[in-house]
């Protein structure tokens, strides 16, 4: 397999991954009943499953935009809410959810913005 597509694979379980995650702390871990932030783990968690198998399926450099979007728009939320807090949510850096949302969502960033340049460069040669 070329390198490629190990990546957009990477890549896609990072994405999918955060979906995961985001899908059980708003199902089971009480995220479904807090005003705003509730919701948008719902939205994370169905858009982290369509892009995570765009990456997949699609052979364009699209998903691995939205991957990149994906994390980098996850990942600050996460660093705001740890941080000054994001909609009233203050979340800390501990525990597993935490440590694998984050992670997983570095991944998705790092691999969308390198998918995109090592396609763009494997099309030029």
């Amino acid at each position: 397999m070329p390198l490629a597509g190990v990546l957009r694979g990477l890549t896609s379980a990072g994405v999918l991954l955060s979906a995961v995650v985001h899908l059980y702390l708003y199902a089971a871990d009480g995220y479904d009943s807090i005003d705003v932030v509730g919701p948008m783990f719902l939205v994370n968690a169905v858009a982290g499953l369509v892009i995570g198998v765009l990456l997949l399926i699609w052979r364009s450099w699209i998903p691995l935009f939205l991957a990149a979007g994906f994390g980098a728009a996850t990942l600050g939320a996460y660093i705001l809410s740890a941080t000054i807090g994001f909609f009233g949510v203050n979340s800390q850096i501990m525990g597993v959810n935490e440590w694998l949302g984050a992670v997983s969502e570095a991944v998705a960033l790092i691999g969308g913005i390198a998918g995109i340049l090592l396609e763009r460069r494997t099309r030029a040669s």
